[in-house]
């Protein structure tokens, strides 16, 4: 063998124990800097003419704040844990550029897990929260504390683990 073809052999063997490795990972738990601090403060108008703020968030209640839209796909997947989720746990959504007649027509459709929702129409208040794509899920303790982070729809799976989280901290 030559010198070269050694060399090759030997970066593919390294690239596809990566590849794999990262194919084990569960890429619904990236890292996020919000992890156990204080959540960012904000403002945005919300979806029925007030605002949602951070000061809603610091409520001494448990909650879930969910970063969603209209035109996301994963985002109609994950609601009807949502709902389930909403009978127990009151849930704050921020809807990622979205128009107010889209998510009307949405909510109507799948209805409304929301105790309120943001309109983050030019996507500041994601930028905020660290959020990488639609949808991300935020589990916040009485305190203003984020407990926990989601990325990627809730599945039925993911719903017994959000629960466990949810009861830990009441």
């Amino acid at each position: 063998m030559q010198k070269d073809e050694v060399f090759n052999f030997y970066n593919c063997r390294i690239f596809f124990l990566v590849f794999y490795q990262g194919l084990k990972d569960d890429p619904s738990i990236i890292p996020s800097n919000l992890l156990t601090k204080e959540i960012p403060n904000f403002s945005i108008n919300s979806f029925s003419g007030s605002s949602l703020s951070s000061k809603d968030l610091r409520e001494r209640e448990v909650k879930i704040l969910n970063f969603f839209a209209s035109w996301c796909p994963p985002c109609r997947v994950e609601h009807k844990q949502l709902l389930e989720l909403s009978k127990d746990t009151k849930i704050y959504g921020i809807a990622k550029k979205n128009k107010h007649e889209d998510l009307s027509k949405y909510l109507k459709e799948l209805g409304n897990p929301y105790s309120k929702i943001g309109m983050d129409t030019y996507g500041e208040a994601s930028i905020e929260w660290g959020v990488y794509g639609l949808p991300e899920t935020f589990i916040i303790d009485g305190k203003g504390i984020v407990k926990y982070k989601h990325v990627g729809p809730l599945m039925k799976k993911d719903k017994k683990k959000i629960e466990n989280i949810l009861e830990q901290l009441k």
